[in-house]
């Protein structure tokens, strides 16, 4: 492992910054101007959303059905096993529905929009494209850019029907409740800003998984070990930021609806 001096880690990391922002910058200031590559979104939504369906349902599902065993075991001690209901859907829906998503989303297409671009990139394909005078921002990172944000946010919608599914399951056939009164008991828990929680948090979510899976991709250097290391870096870092922003908009929801 090389080693450098404080000051030149510093210069590094303010400059990754820097070339970060200015990024997402010209991703988002494209989409209010032309052209608009519509198909290449499209196709992205094809591979983000439906290539992810899978394993965002398997996930949501245990995880829902985990979590029910464990808040029934829990709620024993208290007499109160029939608020099950109740803890799987606000768990599910304003916590582990978009923060799991996220993850898994992040694992699949991070890593994918980093090797893809970065393999454009060591083989100068994206140099190409500038000779020809196609931007490989608009081109490669706005489609990425608005397919993982629109399609992240119906993956978290379905990963919470599967989690609260997957707890009624387990409730009615392991734990012996009433079906009725678990979904009864999960409704009636739901506020407006539960639910404005849960689907403001994959907007986030999808905005890092994009830029960062692209940002790494476009600085990959080094050949084919530059990409691997550049995909391994994509999904180390938006599954970091995932969960430091989630903290963030988790915070900022208390303070505006105070719970």
């Amino acid at each position: 492992m090389k080693f450098v001096s404080p000051e030149a880690y510093a210069k590094t990391i303010v400059a990754s910054m820097q070339e970060y922002s200015l990024l997402c910058a010209r991703a988002v200031s494209n989409i209010f101007s032309r052209p608009r590559y519509i198909a290449d979104v499209f196709t992205q939504m094809d591979s983000i959303g439906v290539g992810s369906l899978p394993i965002v349902v398997l996930t949501g599902f245990f995880t829902g059905c985990v979590l029910a065993l464990q808040s029934a075991t829990a709620l024993k001690e208290f007499g109160a096993v029939n608020m099950t209901g109740r803890l799987v859907t606000l768990s599910m829906v304003k916590e582990l529905g978009p923060v799991l998503t996220g993850l898994m989303v992040s694992g699949r297409n991070a890593s994918g929009m980093a090797s893809e671009l970065g393999s454009m990139k060591v083989s100068e394909q994206i140099d190409a494209m500038r000779a020809l005078g196609t931007d490989p921002v608009r081109k490669l990172v706005t489609p990425r850019l608005v397919a993982t944000v629109v399609m992240l946010f119906f993956l978290t919608i379905i990963s919470d029907a599967c989690g609260i599914g997957g707890g009624a399951l387990v409730s009615v056939t392991l734990l012996k409740l009433n079906a009725g009164a678990f979904f009864h008991t999960g409704y009636m828990s739901l506020w407006h800003g539960d639910i404005v929680e849960g689907l403001t948090k994959p907007l986030f979510s999808g905005f890092i998984i994009a830029t960062i899976g692209c940002y790494y991709g476009l600085k990959t250097t080094g050949g084919t070990r530059g990409v691997g290391r550049s995909t391994t870096q994509a999904v180390v870092a938006s599954s970091v930021i995932i969960i430091f922003v989630d903290f963030l908009v988790t915070q900022l929801m208390i303070g505006i609806f105070g719970s």
